[in-house]
């Protein structure tokens, strides 16, 4: 009966903890844009919606994401350490001369900016990279 009861306070326990990430990610605004001469991507993610600009001065396309990547972004969202966005370094430079699109991303939670340096649009900083690839990975469908 004991191990029963522990069973199913684990599992209790562990679903409770989900409400509670999918509800800090609900209460976060999260802005990623990727610039350069020829290139412009603009996403934002706020509770459960994506909304996307491809080009400047183009046309803003809103998406609702489905509950898989919304749980898999909440996740990886949860192993982001905001307050020390702001000092991850970027692991290449090759924004510098024109080799990729100046990135950046920027966490607003209750009121507060979080934001990165700006790195090379697909080489995020290795501390946010799994994070950042998925919020990209919304701009090839």
């Amino acid at each position: 009966m004991k191990i029963f009861t522990m069973i199913v306070l684990t599992l209790f326990l562990a679903k409770g903890c989900d409400p509670e990430l999918s509800k800090e990610m609900k209460s976060s605004t999260i802005e990623y844009q990727a610039v350069s001469r020829g290139f412009y991507l603009n996403i934002n993610i706020q509770d459960e919606k994506l909304t996307m600009i491809r080009e400047r001065d183009g046309e803003t396309k809103e998406y609702k994401l489905t509950s898989n990547d919304w749980k898999e972004l909440a996740n990886l969202y949860k192993k982001v350490d905001i307050e020390k966005i702001a000092t991850y370094k970027d692991p290449t430079q090759k924004r510098f001369y024109d080799g990729a699109a100046i990135a950046n991303l920027r966490i607003v939670y209750e009121g507060k900016a979080y934001e990165t340096v700006g790195f090379d649009h697909g080489n995020p900083p290795v501390e946010i990279e799994e994070f950042v690839n998925k919020i990209v990975s919304f701009s090839d469908n």
